[in-house]
Formats: C-alpha cells, structure tokens, sequence
C-alpha cells in the first residue's frame, strides 16, 4: 500500500520536533536535522503503519532537499547582488586560491601519510577541499552576517570551489572510473563553467531594467509562477553544463538582487527556503548509517583535525590579501569548514570506480562531524576571536596615547 504521503507527514514531524529542541537548547538547528534524519532511514523500525524507514519517500524526500539547496542559495543572493559582486572580483579570485591551494594540499598530504593508494588519495583531497555551500549559505542568514565585510569573501569562495570542482571531477572522473582523462576536456569543461556564470552575472546586470518590467506583477501568485520559474530553469541548465545547480541558484539570486522587486521577493521566498532547507538536513541525515560509522572514527578525527587547521590558516590568508580586519578573516576561516554535498558526491565517484569500501563511511562520518562544528564554531566566532587575539590587542599601545604618558610608561618599565 502506498503510505508516501503518512512518510513525509512523518518527517515533516521529526523535523518540527528537532527544531523544538534545538530551540530550547539554543543551538543551530542544522546538527539537529541532520542527527534526527540520521537516527531514523533504511536502519530504523517499522511501527504499524508508521514506517520510519522512509523507503517508499525516499526519492521524493531526497526531490525536496533538492529544492532546499536551491532555495537556501537563491536567498542568499538575494541578500546580496552582483555590483558587489563585481567590485571584489580581483580579491575573491586571489582569495579563492588560496583557499583551494591550502586546503586540497592539505587533503593529498593527510591521505597520503594515512597510506592510502593513490586514487583514493584524490577522493580524500576532494572530500575535504569542498565546503557545503548549502550549511555556508543557512549559517550566514541565521546568524544575519549577509551584509558583512567578509560575506563577499566566502560567496566569492563558494563560487570560486564550483569552478574548482567542475575541473576536479573532471579528472577524477576520467582516472576512477576509465583510467584517462582528456586534459582538452578537461580544459573545456572549466571554461564552460567559468563562460556560464560570467554570463548570467553579465547579462543579467544588463537586463535588470527588463526584469523590473517582466515581473511588475500584481498578484502573487503569478510573481511567484514566474520567480520559480526562473529559478528552476537556470538551476537545472547549469546542472546540465556540470555546473552545481546550486550555483546557477545562487547567480539567480545575485541578478535578482538588482531589481526594485527584491524586497517583494525576499519576502515570498523566505517560508520556502525555511521549509525546503530544513528537508534537505534531514534527507542529508537519512544518507548516513551510523551502523557504517564505527571503521573510520580515527581516520575522520584526523581530516576534521587538518580541515580546521587549513579553514582557518585559509580564512586568515585570504582576509588578509583582500584587506579585511582579522575578526572579519576569523569569521571566513569558521564559516566555511562545514562540509556536505559535494563531499558525497566524491565519496560516491570512489565507490562507482570500486576503490576502498572505506571511502563511504569516512566521507559519512568526516561529513556529519563538520556539519555540526561548522555552525557551532561560526557561532561562537566572536569568542574565537577574542581567545586568540584578545590578549595580543589588550598588550598593544594605544593609538591615541599622549607621547609624554608613553615616555612616562617606558621610563616605568626601565
């Protein structure tokens, strides 16, 4: 019998319950979708008619947090636009480089020391370079840090890992899974991902005065048909050029930033993001089997170990090259270790070429693990900040100390 309907009514329950929870406890809310998604799935039993396997909604729950990427991204370009966008072209590109150059030199040398075989030394190298732009994106609007300084860095490195990874999984695709690789299709692939944002954020500068016309639209319902629209078509043809839909969402957002109806839009969207974002933690969740967990613990511990230390030395280095304030670096190191989809999506390439079982719960484990130290750490980045360089500031001088209460202060110290 067909119970898909009872299935989602269920998840949906769940997820309000780990909502609830995370509320009274005053923690983000992502770790706790994720966790409540993990402790039910394929493992969990079945009670009457209450399946809490999810086997038939699966595919329709995994549809939705689909949905959730996109709309958590589109939102958040929402909060920002191209014209900035374009202003810190120059730092992001310097800045996005440094972030890869760390932190994939980071994952070659851990795996290879943890003697794995030269293929899944790859894997591992890109399971950890990729940050989750879905868990970036949710932080950055729940903390309300979309309008800092340092938000144009992390948007820039987001977008800049998609280039990255377009190349990337290229590669590894050619290596794992035939053996060879085409270095001209390689080449192609990366300018074609490179050639499509540069010409949405183009073009869609261009055409702002267009949209604004387009989508003066009465009723909301119609504004909403052709907003969604939009969204999707993007999205889904990006994904078609091995582009991440997520960042053809993201490019919607950001043109859609120019328009005089963002304001009307931000409005709309905002239940959408909120319900779709939650479904894709906790569809997230029901990918992960804890029973799977337990062979890669030390394995896992030591990447999280080597992507915080890379995250930050990456966040700091970055910051610094685009001129911002060592709070402002402190808080692009923190908010961009979360890992998540894109680590799956290699993890799942080494398990299509047959390589080490291993790869999968590591990836699982390496996943959840920085999935709730990511919001906590940006969270409480302020505290951070204050740890490590709070004392450093207290000892320096004053600048608008008086020369004679500085010679008074020398002569005390001789």
């Amino acid at each position: 019998m067909d119970h898909i309907v009872l299935e989602i009514g269920l998840a949906v329950v769940l997820i309000a319950v780990a909502g609830i929870l995370s509320a009274k406890l005053k923690f983000s809310v992502i770790p706790f979708y994720i966790l409540i998604g993990m402790a039910v799935g394929p493992h969990a039993p079945k009670i009457g008619v209450f399946d809490f396997r999810f086997i038939e909604s699966a595919p329709f729950i995994e549809f939705l947090g689909r949905l959730g990427v996109l709309f958590l991204l589109f939102y958040l370009g929402l909060e920002f636009s191209v014209g900035r966008l374009i202003k810190s072209g120059k730092s992001i590109a310097v800045g996005g480089t440094i972030y890869i150059a760390i932190n994939f030199t980071l994952g070659l040398l851990f795996a290879y020391f943890a003697g794995l075989p030269f293929k899944e030394i790859l894997v591992v190298a890109g399971i950890t370079t990729i940050s989750s732009s879905a868990i970036v994106a949710k932080v950055l609007v729940d903390l309300k840090r979309t309008a800092n300084s340092e938000t144009e860095m992390i948007l820039g490195i987001i977008m800049f890992e998609d280039v990255f990874l377009a190349v990337y999984i290229s590669i590894l695709s050619g290596l794992v899974l035939s053996g060879s690789t085409s270095l001209a299709g390689v080449a192609l692939s990366a300018l074609i991902a490179l050639g499509f944002m540069l010409a949405v954020l183009i073009i869609g500068r261009k055409a702002v005065p267009l949209l604004n016309k387009v989508l003066d639209i009465r009723s909301n319902e119609l504004f909403l048909l052709v907003i969604f629209g939009g969204l999707m078509v993007v999205a889904g043809f990006s994904e078609t050029i091995h582009v991440a839909e997520a960042i053809g969402a993201l490019l919607v957002g950001l043109v859609l930033a120019e328009t005089e109806h963002m304001k009307r839009i931000e409005h709309l969207i905002l239940p959408f993001r909120d319900f779709f974002g939650a479904m894709f933690f906790f569809s997230f969740g029901l990918t992960i089997d804890p029973t799977t967990l337990g062979g890669a613990v030390w394995l896992s511990l030591g990447a999280v170990v080597v992507t915080l230390i890379g995250n930050f030395a990456a966040g700091m280095l970055a910051g610094k090259s685009a001129g911002l304030s060592k709070k402002a670096s402190v808080n692009i190191g923190l908010t961009i270790v979360s890992r998540g989809e894109f680590s799956i999506v290699m993890a799942n390439l080494g398990k299509a070429g047959s390589l080490l079982p291993l790869l999968q719960p590591f990836a699982a484990l390496y996943v959840l693990i920085l999935a709730i130290l990511g919001p906590l750490l940006t969270k409480e980045s302020k505290t951070i900040y204050k740890l490590i360089y709070g004392r450093k500031e207290r000892l320096q001088p004053k600048d608008n100390a008086q020369p004679a209460d500085r010679v008074q202060s020398a002569e005390r110290e001789g």
